[in-house]
């Protein structure tokens, strides 16, 4: 049985007494957002760490995370949609499906909506209010579990002004696309706040047959801070914030892509058969942390955070007993009647789509507990922190069955979910971890253990009040992590680095007993170069699978479609190099050439039979690709102008793990495609800049995915145009 999940009241109430009964500071304590800091920072890390401000987050004003992480060396993405409403996310080969295998937060908290129970992150924030992306890769994501096989993620939102501050932006493009961004804060006293508001809608480019329905989306987002710090000349220096967010989503999304004959005519079709396909969303969060700084030397942090999610996924998931990637394949082969069936020229009946409904929440404490101190020649700075973490997904899907009748979908029947559909997945963890950075002139090294203890358990219900069980089952697992990092300086621009860690990723909700977590063992070792122009970092990285483990989902179906529960994908090496450089290439009283390249090379395989044999010795892993290389050239005028043009190259990616069998891969390949984008932007005012923006701005049409079913494309050339306000 799951622990009993411990009330949050307690302690929210112990905080807020000891904020109010606390004297005043002398200094206001810093946010507890930063996983790394400032890009200066990122060097002092004993490991990969990649920092995006949010200067650099402007020069080209996305919305979509794909865009914004490409340039970060290590980091894979899957494109879906082709405006990265559901990020599929990965790094250093931990798979990209639904961003499930690394650890995703805000401001350094879980944001999955059950990162234990239900990794797969069908939320996920929106990026165009972010202030900051930082990426953890190496031995110190064992601070920042639990999935610390690949990396972390955390984006950064907005921080409360020392002074009244606003922003205000505005912008429209082509497909109807508008997107509207307001921001206001201030600090008076020792009371301070900020507000935001932020609005994103299009229509979407792609063109359903026979309907006047668009595929476009509807997103807004909503977020405040409440910070109250204590007054100068206090005992104690304390901080006390409270963060809200709210966001919904509406989006026709589909799950169904087109065949690759159709793709040669127009890759921008859907098919009529998804006309009612549509995903509904609604997210709200809230975040309570105190800081209390006992001396200069030891530190609390503390907080408790709680996200609620719900969703309602409309979409086609058969035709006449035959489910949509099959239909799709049928196709690819040259059946004609499954090609009619998606184009609509063939009536069918049994339509089913599936409305898969789901309410997520995950909750938690975490407590963490930083000094530092020395030991002759050696400063140490040290921190301990534990989290108690409890998640929920809670399933019940109906099917509401249509037959097409002439290219229309007509209305039939309503199936109500069996015990499949209708189920529980719960989750509890406890996870404690330790760190020590001592520094002994030009070495520094870095020791971390993490202990995670996770219970999941699983109940289907037999009937629709869930009044009788039909099955459970339950897992448990907990391990123990360790990793070493060191860095040391030559001199005041260079330095090397290495670290081990090991790597763990535990199985979800559905996990029947005794299925062990995701394990590795993760090496790196580089160099970096640092000076007033330029920087430099050539990391190369190994990392030896004892187990890899997928989470079975709709979007990352394990073998024979199966969309739930765990798939054990037997033991690999994944081994590669990531390279990032920059630097100003010319500069002149009037302007100056930035230029930055990312480039990161990958060779994966499995190395031993999955238990199952559906995944075998030399196979490779999916969606993997073996390139990814980023180039972006700036002329920056000093008079406050810029324009930037960015290139991201991608290679193909196997779908699946049966590349390299000598099978027919004609249907089970990506595309390799080139991805070009530019922008502008030119102050009128102080306060008044206007910017324009077009994306792919060669046109490329390229296949990008082909998950769960059929060819899906990149987003086509668009171009944008905005306005921003500072005040």
């Amino acid at each position: 049985m799951l622990r009993k999940k411990r009330s949050m009241s307690i302690f929210a109430h112990a905080m807020i007494l000891l904020a109010a009964s606390a004297h005043a500071a002398e200094e206001r304590l810093i946010e507890e957002v930063q996983i790394i800091g400032e890009p200066a920072d990122a060097s002092q890390i004993a490991g990969s760490a990649f920092v995006l401000t949010e200067l650099d987050l402007e020069k080209f004003e996305y919305t979509d995370i794909h865009r914004i992480v490409r340039q970060v060396p290590g980091v894979y993405f899957q494109e879906e949609d082709g405006y990265g409403l559901r990020p599929n996310l990965g790094i250093r080969g931990s798979g990209s499906g639904r961003s499930s295998r690394i650890t995703l937060m805000e401001d350094g908290v879980l944001i999955a909506p059950a990162p234990y129970a239900a990794p797969e992150a069908y939320y996920f924030p929106s990026s165009g209010r972010m202030v900051g992306v930082e990426v953890l890769k190496g031995p110190q994501t064992l601070r920042h579990g639990p999935y610390t096989v690949g990396g972390a993620i955390n984006l950064i939102s907005a921080k409360i002004p020392d002074q009244a501050a606003g922003l205000a932006m505005v912008e429209v493009g082509e497909d109807s696309e508008q997107r509207s961004h307001l921001r206001y804060g201030a600090t008076q006293g020792q009371l301070g706040f900020v507000v935001e508001s932020f609005q994103h809608q299009s229509q979407g480019f792609n063109d359903i047959d026979r309907s006047n329905r668009d595929t476009g989306f509807d997103k807004e987002d909503y977020l405040a801070k409440l910070r109250w710090t204590s007054a100068a000349g206090a005992r104690y220096a304390q901080q006390l914030e409270l963060k809200l967010n709210y966001a919904e989503e509406v989006s026709n999304d589909s799950y169904l892509g087109v065949t690759d004959s159709q793709f040669k005519r127009d890759p921008y079709r859907r098919y009529g058969i998804t006309e009612v396909d549509q995903m509904n969303t609604s997210q709200s969060g809230a975040v309570l942390r105190h800081k209390i700084a006992f001396s200069d030397s030891l530190e609390l942090s503390s907080m408790i955070y709680r996200n609620d999610f719900e969703r309602s996924w409309f979409k086609v998931a058969s035709a006449g007993g035959t489910s949509i990637s099959n239909l799709i394949a049928q196709a690819n082969g040259g059946d004609a009647n499954s090609i009619g069936i998606l184009e609509g020229n063939v009536d069918v009946t049994d339509v089913r789509v599936k409305d898969n409904a789901r309410e997520y929440y995950g909750e938690g404490i975490q407590f963490e507990l930083a000094g530092n101190f020395a030991t002759g020649s050696v400063a140490h700075e040290w921190l301990l922190g534990a989290r108690r973490h409890s998640d929920e997904a809670d399933r019940f899907q109906p099917t509401t069955v249509y037959n097409q009748v002439n290219g229309s979908l007509v209305f039939d029947s309503i199936i109500q979910p069996g015990s499949g559909d209708n189920r529980l997945d719960e989750a509890d963890a406890l996870a404690l971890w330790a760190q020590n950075r001592m520094s002994m002139g030009a070495l520094d090294v870095t020791l971390s253990l993490r202990s995670e203890d996770v219970e999941t358990e699983s109940t289907r219900f037999g009937s629709l009040d869930r009044s009788s069980v039909a099955s459970t089952r339950d897992n448990d697992v907990d391990d123990v992590l360790a990793g070493l990092g060191a860095t040391y300086s030559l001199g005041e621009s260079w330095q090397i680095l290495a670290g081990v860690h090991e790597g763990f990723a535990p199985p979800g909700g559905g996990a029947v007993g005794g299925t062990e977590p995701e394990e590795s063992t993760n090496y790196e070792f580089g160099t970096r170069y640092r000076d007033d122009r330029s920087s430099l970092d050539i990391i190369a990285f190994y990392s030896d699978y004892k187990n890899t483990v997928n989470n079975c989902s709709v979007a990352n179906p394990c073998t024979g479609a199966r969309s739930f529960g765990t798939e054990s994908l037997g033991e690999a090496e994944v081994r590669g190099l990531e390279i990032s450089a920059s630097t100003v290439l010319l500069s002149t009283p009037h302007f100056t050439v930035p230029v930055l390249l990312s480039y990161t090379h990958t060779d994966a395989e499995i190395t031993r039979d999955s238990d199952t044999g559906n995944v075998l010795k030399g196979d490779n892993l999916q969606y993997l690709p073996d390139n990814v290389t980023h180039v972006s050239l700036g002329l920056e005028g000093t008079g406050g102008w810029n324009t930037y043009i960015s290139s991201t190259f991608i290679s193909s990616m196997c779908v699946d793990n049966r590349c390299e069998r000598g099978l027919d891969n004609n249907f089970r390949k990506t595309d390799s495609y080139l991805t070009v984008d530019l922008s502008a932007s030119v102050p009128v005012t102080e306060s008044v800049d206007l910017f324009a923006r077009v994306d792919n701005l060669l046109d490329d049409e390229s296949i990008v995915a082909r998950s769960p079913a059929g060819a899906r494309v990149n987003k086509p050339r668009r171009g944008y145009v905005g306005a921003r306000l500072r005040f």
